[in-house]
């Protein structure tokens, strides 16, 4: 009996200690001892395992855990509200959105049509400071090109500007900086933080503000095509819209130069709606598959790989006859097939949008899908341009082509939601 009663002490002694400890500390040992019957088992003292200071340390760290936990949660409502106000400073109202389709499989399936914009705020507090990162490097990037023109068309109110520009983002930076290194240490609260939130947003919006009125100035100096559009972030508000819509067509030629080093999969440089087809004509390269073209929701996928961080050229060709088509990077063909919504025409009085998918007309952007990078010369023909003229575009030969049914001009494009309009000349600046 007196040996049972202590292997029944000894399992309870390892019971109580396991209960006590919240991590894994490897590999243990659990030494028996005499505890008197009425004694209180789980805080007797074992001193032969240390379990008294192993119990201790434990429940502080359970503490600290706990305390971390609710700093950040009680942080995250103002870090999403930061976030959502940060992509808008420069926007208008993104189109309504309705029920849409989610993809999967490769294939569109409906979906709920949700606002992504809460797949930003669930992310983790650090995350989504890293986002805030993000756009301060995409300012640094525009004050950077601005530097460049200044040096070609100097004035001292734009190196004024630029000098104060640059201060200001040296400023956000360290403020970003010291706010992750408090959302690490599990400090700071709700009064800081707002504080700190209006602070930031407000500096943000005069940069956007500042940053833009020196980009006007430098547009007003450039050709109508020589410029380009930049997504920094994947978003589901960041977007720029086609005015005008497409003909019906029996054929088309899609064109364009790329950048982006986005993974898994690029996004969406295109999509074109029409009212009772979503997917009428989209390039998109989604998740971890290949890149693709949709048309009336008919899918073939593209040999294209372009997600190396440098500029490539792209294109398309397509004819409802047998739903023939080609795909060319850089001037090479690298890919065709037929079948590919055969018979089809391309209707017309639709909606093109570049840097988003939509799953309602003119709407109904998924974050998840977004493009994430650079593009310019989006050109559309209602043809089938030969192979010789898809290599005149990609080396930027004399003889190469405007799109006769789009062609890149500035004037065409609105843009939204923060993506921006650089000077941009192809072949000259690439890689």
């Amino acid at each position: 009996m007196p040996a049972r009663r202590a292997a029944r002490t000894c399992a309870l002694l390892a019971l109580c200690l396991l209960g006590s400890a919240a991590q894994d500390f490897g590999p243990t040992r659990f030494i028996c001892t005499s505890v008197p019957v009425d004694a209180d088992m789980c805080a007797a003292s074992v001193a032969a395992g240390g379990a008294e200071e192993l119990r201790s340390s434990v429940l502080q760290l359970r503490e600290t855990v706990l305390q971390q936990k609710e700093t950040i949660l009680s942080q995250k409502e103002t870090i999403r509200e930061l976030t959502t106000k940060l992509g808008r400073c420069e926007s208008q109202s993104t189109l309504d959105a309705g029920p849409g389709e989610a993809r999967a499989g490769g294939r569109k399936q409906p979906g709920s049509g949700k606002n992504t914009m809460g797949d930003l705020s669930r992310t983790p507090a650090a995350e989504t400071l890293s986002q805030l990162g993000q756009t301060l490097q995409s300012l640094k990037t525009r004050l950077e090109n601005l530097e460049q023109y200044s040096r070609l068309n100097s004035s001292s109110q734009t190196n004024s500007l630029k000098d104060l520009l640059q201060s200001k983002i040296d400023d956000l930076e360290r403020q970003v900086l010291s706010r992750v290194n408090t959302l690490e240490e599990g400090k700071g609260g709700p009064r800081n933080d707002t504080e700190e939130r209006v602070k930031i947003e407000g500096a943000l919006t005069s940069l956007h503000q500042r940053i833009s009125e020196l980009e006007k100035g430098q547009k007003d100096n450039r050709p109508g095509d020589k410029f380009q559009l930049t997504f920094p972030l994947r978003t589901n508000y960041m977007y720029a819209k086609v005015k005008k819509s497409l003909p019906e067509m029996y054929a088309f030629t899609v064109c364009m130069w790329l950048k982006s080093s986005a993974a898994p999969g690029v996004g969406t440089p295109f999509s074109y709606a029409v009212p009772g087809q979503a997917n009428e004509l989209v390039l998109i390269e989604w998740g971890n598959n290949p890149m693709e073209i949709l048309i009336n929701d008919k899918v073939a996928k593209l040999p294209f790989v372009i997600n190396d961080g440098k500029w490539h050229h792209i294109c398309v060709s397509w004819t409802t006859r047998d739903g023939v088509w080609e795909a060319y990077q850089d001037g090479t063909q690298g890919g065709n097939g037929e079948n590919l919504a055969p018979y089809h025409p391309i209707k017309p009085q639709g909606v093109l949008v570049l840097g988003q998918e939509q799953d309602t007309l003119g709407g109904g952007f998924d974050a998840t899908q977004a493009f994430v990078g650079e593009l310019a010369h989006f050109n559309i023909w209602d043809r089938k341009l030969s192979p010789g003229e898809v290599y005149n575009l990609a080396t930027c030969s004399a003889k190469a082509l405007s799109g006769n049914v789009i062609a890149w001009a500035e004037s065409h494009i609105e843009i939204y939601g923060g993506a921006t309009k650089w000077t941009f000349e192809a072949c000259r600046q690439i890689n």
